[in-house]
């Protein structure tokens, strides 16, 4: 049966003939209405839609008439008044910072990194964003990340989730039951983040915890791991970079105002624009192995494969991580108030399936028949930074309560598409973010920098083949 759809079109107004002097908008009109699809559930046509209308959506220029600007609200996660209006509608320090999303995600293509140029400012999240300093004491610098394959991302992360969750319960019941003090550790899909001791009284020892906040909930979004889901990244990057408020964020419900940040644009993101901007992210394919077509290029490569599990590099860089299913729903069961959660405005939730992507055919399976997931990555957090290997551990602000030297380790694929690298991107090859690896990171990076250069170079030429297409 095919989708519903309240508003199916969103047009352009970017040509002579749609715009006019005084209205210029980028868009003819936001999703405003709401979409459905039926039982919620959209076939492989429903998600071309929704996800034409978000690609839309991201690389739309905002201007005034749409909402862009906040001159009576910061950048801040909860929605949070300036104590005074900037003069400039643009500044690298609080923001705004881009005109759209793709101003800063489009390499090499749109959804992509962003170079130097294209840093961001961020402070510790919470109130404290009203700042116009670039001095690091401020805020801190951050690189833009790649988003290809970050819906397979949050489907790992959930699936994680839920197995840690489930270890809690059942050390509990276990402690209940013996009277005894029930250690266990969370491991999930080949990670471990620590252990966790159910006392028989039903409390939870969190102290031997390691790369997770204490509730248990992966969140591996933004460089320091401190974003659930895809849609909560969305809501808060479209304030803080755009002034574009979401209404389940800012409007009513939250603030009790439908123009929290005072621009003149009532109800400027409804949750179906959320949603389509999800699902355009999520849907991104994900990164690629691909061979080079030079001989030589291939025999070292091979050659730097061997050598990136010999030097421990694939510890925190596992190469691929299983994941059961391929159906993503939005909102996801993790998300926290002020982002849309499930159970909440039927008409915004969808779920689809990513087995239905052209992409989807190319991933491998292991014997259970899950797919394997390519990422090169943990979703863990990780001290990467000591008192002699320093570079990577600069930041001075602490970002929703992660340690300043702590971050998510780096997923590497795309990795040869994605330069600069390192969470402030000042890093400007392969060679070099490898020597700077600290903290746990450490024992990898001495045993590379023992290797001969031509070892050397036949990892770099491995990770040269992690490409994005």
């Amino acid at each position: 049966m095919k989708a519903v759809w309240l508003i199916a079109t969103l047009l352009a107004a970017s040509s002579p003939i749609a715009a006019n002097a005084d209205n210029e908008p980028w868009l003819d009109q936001h999703l405003q209405a709401n979409f459905q699809v039926p039982n919620g559930v959209a076939s492989a046509e429903d998600l071309e839609h929704i996800r034409d209308y978000g690609e839309r959506l991201f690389i739309a220029r905002f201007t005034r008439e749409e909402g862009a600007g906040r001159p009576k609200a910061t950048q801040a996660i909860i929605p949070t008044k300036r104590k005074r209006v900037s003069e400039f509608t643009f500044s690298r320090t609080a923001g705004l910072d881009a005109a759209a999303c793709a101003g800063c995600h489009n390499e090499p293509k749109v959804g992509g990194a962003g170079d130097f140029t294209a840093n961001v400012f961020v402070s510790e999240g919470f109130v404290n964003a009203d700042f116009d300093s670039l001095e690091p004491q401020f805020s801190n610098e951050r690189n833009t990340n790649h988003l290809f394959g970050a819906g397979l991302i949050e489907l790992l992360a959930r699936e994680m989730t839920t197995d840690l969750h489930n270890i809690r319960v059942q050390a509990l019941k276990d402690a209940h039951s013996t009277k005894q003090p029930v250690k266990a550790e969370l491991l999930t899909k080949g990670v471990s983040y620590g252990f966790i001791t159910a006392q028989p009284d039903g409390v939870v020892d969190l102290r031997a915890i390691q790369g997770i906040d204490t509730d248990l909930i992966i969140r591996p979004f933004s460089q320091k791991g401190v974003f659930a889901s895809l849609r909560q990244f969305t809501i808060n990057a479209l304030n803080q970079h755009h002034g574009m408020q979401a209404i389940e964020r800012f409007g009513a419900r939250w603030t009790g105002e439908d123009d929290f940040d005072e621009d003149g644009v009532k109800n400027e993101l409804s949750p179906a624009d959320i949603s389509a901007l999800v699902a355009w992210q999520a849907s991104l394919p994900p990164p690629l192995q691909k061979q080079p077509e030079d001989l030589q290029w291939q025999q070292a490569a091979a050659e730097g494969e061997k050598l990136f599990h010999k030097i421990q590099c694939a510890s925190c860089h596992i190469p691929a991580l299983p994941l059961k299913s391929l159906n993503f729903t939005d909102p996801g069961l993790w998300d926290t108030a002020g982002t849309l959660r499930q159970g909440e405005n039927a008409q915004a939730r969808v779920s689809y399936d990513f087995a239905l992507q052209n992409w989807a055919k190319g991933l491998k399976r292991n014997e259970k028949g899950e797919f394997l997931v390519p990422l090169f990555g943990d979703l863990k957090r990780h001290v990467i930074a000591d008192e002699q290997v320093a570079a990577l551990g600069n930041e001075l602000l602490s970002q929703r309560f992660v340690e300043r030297d702590q971050f998510m380790t780096s997923e590497l694929w795309g990795i040869a598409s994605t330069a600069p690298y390192g969470h402030r991107g000042d890093q400007l090859t392969l060679n070099e973010i490898i020597r700077v690896h600290g903290g746990e990171g450490r024992a990898a990076r001495d045993a590379y920098l023992a290797l001969t250069e031509a070892e050397r170079s036949s990892l770099i030429a491995y990770l040269k083949t992690l490409v994005i297409e």
